[in-house]
């Protein structure tokens, strides 16, 4: 098990309600995986340096999470296909 750092972006134009399920998504996603999110810190709304998918800003969240090597890659792959999430940035510690 491995500790990583995950950083993702979600579109302005999603509901604050929405945005909670999706942040719960992806932490009941991790923990039945069989890893642990050992810390959620939301940055909030902040503006691009560019524009993004012609978005100009997003909402920040950091996860701090202990899983397996093989499931960031199958993470990874099921946030690019959620609707919703604009980037995601995987970092081992």
């Amino acid at each position: 098990m491995n500790k990583y750092e995950l950083l993702y972006i979600i579109a302005s134009d999603v509901s604050e309600e929405k945005r909670e399920e999706l942040i719960k998504k992806f932490t009941s996603y991790v923990e039945s995986k069989g890893g642990s999110v050992d810390g959620i810190d939301k940055w909030g709304m902040k503006k691009f340096a560019y524009p993004i998918d012609f978005k100009n800003e997003g909402f920040y969240v950091l996860m701090n999470i202990t899983m397996n090597a093989e499931e960031v890659n199958a993470m990874a792959k099921l946030m690019n296909i959620t609707e919703g999430i604009v980037r995601q940035l995987f970092v081992r510690k």
